[in-house]
């Protein structure tokens, strides 16, 4: 993404707007990012506690994530949203916990 500050600005209105609209539609569950003033703290698999972050490591992006009753409802806000944002989006589905 480069944009200019001031295009940068009217993509984070336009971006707030589809979101607002996903809230009015009820399908927005909820979204965020990372905080980046806030260290990481990584726990392997043995439990040990450490500083720093795991190579490869990337979450700098921002998520929502929405209910929608198909794929093709899935695409369609994933599209309004990339161009709101003007940037390209990664379209994901959660897999639902069969224990409950």
């Amino acid at each position: 993404m480069q944009l200019s500050e001031d295009e940068l600005a009217r993509a984070a209105e336009d971006a707030h707007a589809v979101i607002e609209q996903a809230k009015v539609a009820s399908v927005y569950v909820f979204g965020g990012g990372i905080n980046e003033d806030v260290k990481s703290v990584p726990v392997s698999a043995a439990g040990e506690v450490t500083s720093g972050t795991y190579s490869g490591t990337n979450m700098t992006c921002r998520f929502a994530v929405l209910e929608l009753p198909t794929r093709r409802d899935a695409k369609e806000w994933a599209r309004k949203i990339a161009v709101a944002c003007r940037c390209s989006q990664e379209l994901r589905e959660f897999m639902h916990d069969p224990a409950t």
